[in-house]
């Protein structure tokens, strides 16, 4: 009876330890490795990819994210020096396309897509500025505001690495996190260089 019985708890105890091992339904093991949002994953869209908590996260936040960055880069336009002028229009150029991409996806994810403009909603994002920031940002001129506009962007730009540092660790979604590796790779290269503008003041 007893020999029985420990064979009955051995074959169950090895049940539950496959089961637990087990990755997901495509066969692959995105989950817990990296956080428990990443177990909560869907298929979604006309190719059936794969999104996570995590993926709905870093479009959701980083759509507003990049339009004040859009924005800041408007009011350089208008205030800054040409050294700077032209490095706004670069960030702009960059993410303009990337808010485009990421509308896209919240939508084809059925997920709401975050307003853009005025307040943004997203100051518990980090890098975001208030709007005293912005404020002190549209009265400034000239270099005043290249070195404003400087200092404010490196701030902002961390701000966008840490979010996308988060989305390769925790993320799923192929798209997003090429994209998270972008932003981390463009925006890093574009702290260096407003670093150096401003040291050569």
């Amino acid at each position: 009876m007893m020999r029985t019985y420990g064979h009955v708890m051995l074959a169950a105890i090895a049940v539950l330890v496959l089961a637990g091992c087990g990755g997901g339904t495509d066969g692959s093991d995105h989950g817990s490795a990296h956080s428990p949002s990443a177990t909560a994953s869907a298929p979604t869209g006309p190719a059936g990819e794969t999104v996570n908590a995590a993926d709905v996260k870093f479009a959701g936040e980083m759509i507003p994210h990049h339009a004040q960055a859009v924005e800041m880069a408007d009011l350089a336009a208008t205030r800054a020096t040409d050294r700077v002028k032209s490095l706004a229009a670069e960030i702009k150029k960059a993410q303009g396309p990337e808010i485009e991409t990421m509308t896209g996806w919240l939508r084809s994810w059925n997920r709401p897509v975050p307003p853009v403009g005025g307040e943004h909603g997203g100051h518990g994002m980090p890098g975001m500025m208030t709007a005293d920031d912005m404020v002190r940002l549209s009265a400034a001129r000239g270099t005043a505001f290249d070195r404003l506009f400087l200092e404010l962007m490196i701030r902002h730009h961390e701000g966008a690495v840490e979010m996308a540092n988060t989305e390769k660790a925790q993320g799923v979604h192929p798209g997003a996190r090429a994209l998270a590796d972008a932003v981390v790779r463009a925006q890093t290269t574009e702290i260096d260089t407003m670093r150096r503008l401003l040291g050569s003041g």
